[in-house]
């Protein structure tokens, strides 16, 4: 569904511009319905979700026993930061103010489309995992095989 990366600005009031090349396919498929929430495994980064997709996630995460920590902590990011955001009539979607301030988004980010769903980037986050190189260690369990 979503692929490529996108140079993004964040303005101000803390908005992006959904790209142009996105936003057919995000209203189309989303019903310019979208969910911020954390990436509970990478620090710098955010997920945006459309409404269906995010629902699949929301639904595995909360099936999950809340006695573990790990789901617990998976809820917590997850769930419980989620925040519905649609876009306004300029294609703008407001990130909220205390995941804008956790991930250190500032005026530049980047933008990930990731099949189901998008992520974003603080610009400094993205260049270290772009700058970051995988050891034959971390291609274990067959990703070795990939024709890539």
């Amino acid at each position: 569904m979503f692929q490529g990366e996108t140079a993004i600005t964040i303005d101000d009031k803390g908005r992006l511009a959904i790209p142009t090349s996105y936003r057919d396919l995000v209203a189309r498929e989303a019903g310019n319905r979208l969910v911020f929430t954390y990436n509970p495994f990478e620090a710098g980064c955010l997920y945006l979700y459309p409404l269906a997709a995010w629902e699949k996630v929301r639904d595995q995460v909360n099936a999950l026993p809340r006695t573990l920590s790990r789901s617990r902590l998976l809820q917590l990011k997850l769930v419980g930061a989620a925040a519905f955001v649609e876009p306004d009539n300029s294609g703008r979607i407001s990130i909220p103010a205390t995941q804008r301030s956790s991930c250190g988004l500032e005026k530049k980010a980047v933008l990930l489309g990731m099949g189901e769903k998008f992520e974003l980037w603080s610009e400094q986050a993205h260049l270290a995992q772009i700058r970051q190189t995988l050891s034959d260690a971390d291609l274990g369990d067959g990703l070795l095989e990939l024709q890539l």
